[in-house]
């Protein structure tokens, strides 16, 4: 693999930009040039960044055997981690190791291409919308960037995968993608009987998994990683995500016992970390909760990760399910157009909860 060049300095901003963000190196190209300090547009105002004093070291998420999940006390464990945490991490899920380990080697391959290759899937490029590569999270939206990038894709149908998703990683991102499927439906299924629902219905399954879409993110190593950002502080706008990390770490999430602290959520051979999504939130009427969490850089490891978000679809109104309303219980969130809360949280940088007050009634 060759290292990228740049012609003229990379302190300049329109340099960066052109090299990152036109040239499709991202930010793993800036990393392969061997940069002693971190270009200005990556470094986060002192408020975005993790205070490494807020970090809670003896705390950790729930993990949950899912090997029994009629056991009444497996399914509750899901549901009060939905509720108190909004993130949890579960083994034993059914997803075969070697498909994890697969994606995960693809996502390496799709990264390890030369920058033309794939530039080919960047916005001004790419044949398809539902296939994009990109770099930190919304850069026109944004003051300071993320040390990120990103291969974004949505599932339409097998066949349009086929088709359009990048050779180096599509088939084992589907099979990632099936496998992730069947754990979705499986979590659902425990998670609506607390909302009341005895069944998903076609109208709900629309609602709580009408569209899919897998991201296959790489976090290169970084010379300040204190500085700034793998991703900001932010809530999916998901119904849930199912991620899959590597075992370097870096993710964080947002305690709930409130004063700003953070608490890591560890790397586990073979798990998956699963997060409720803003869309779950406002379905279920502010019972189960989308919580805020964020990746840190690192100095000396290149990190990946591959969500798998599971959404609404676009043209569904989101808004609490008529059940949990059925006993007289004040709706807190109005009926929203999904598309509409999407572009809402891709128009602005990543500010913590700030979309889900979109959905609010006032």
């Amino acid at each position: 693999m060759t290292t990228p060049t740049i012609a003229m300095p990379i302190t300049e901003s329109s340099n960066v930009t052109q090299f990152v963000i036109h040239q499709g190196n991202g930010v793993k190209g800036l990393s392969e040039i061997g940069l002693k300090t971190l270009p200005k547009q990556y470094i986060q105002p002192l408020g975005e960044r993790i205070d490494p004093s807020k970090i809670i070291a003896d705390e950790s998420i729930p993990i949950i055997d899912m090997s029994n999940l009629e056991d009444p006390e497996v399914a509750n464990s899901i549901c009060d981690a939905a509720e108190k945490w909004g993130f949890f991490q579960i083994v034993n899920h059914g997803v075969p190791l070697e498909v994890l380990a697969n994606v995960k080697v693809a996502t390496h391959r799709f990264f390890g291409l030369p920058a033309d290759e794939k530039k080919k899937y960047t916005k001004e490029h790419s044949p398809n919308t539902n296939v994009r590569f990109g770099t930190s999270f919304s850069p026109q939206a944004e003051k300071a960037l993320e040390w990120k990038d990103f291969l974004s894709m949505f599932y339409v149908s097998e066949e349009e995968a086929l088709a359009s998703w990048p050779p180096a990683c599509r088939d084992e991102a589907l099979e990632y993608m099936k496998g992730s499927k069947i754990v979705v439906n499986r979590l659902l299924q425990v998670l609506v009987k607390r909302l009341n629902v005895n069944e998903i219905d076609e109208t709900k399954k629309s609602l709580l998994k009408g569209s899919v879409r897998i991201n296959l993110n790489y976090y290169p190593v970084c010379p300040n990683p204190e500085l700034t950002n793998g991703i900001g502080r932010h809530s999916d706008v998901s119904t849930l995500t199912i991620l899959l990390q590597d075992d370097i770490g870096g993710l964080y999430v947002k305690s709930p016992h409130g004063n700003d602290s953070w608490i890591h959520v560890p790397p586990i051979e073979g798990s998956l970390v699963i997060n409720v999504g803003d869309a779950l939130q406002i379905l279920s009427n502010g019972r189960y909760k989308s919580v805020e969490h964020r990746v840190v850089a690192n100095r000396s490891k290149n990190r990946i990760s591959v969500p798998v978000f599971v959404n609404p679809r676009p043209s569904d109104v989101i808004g609490p399910l008529p059940e949990m309303l059925a006993d007289g219980e004040k709706p807190i969130y109005k009926q929203v157009l999904y598309s509409d809360y999407v572009r809402h949280f891709f128009k602005k940088a990543h500010d913590g909860k700030g979309t889900v007050e979109f959905a609010k009634i006032m």
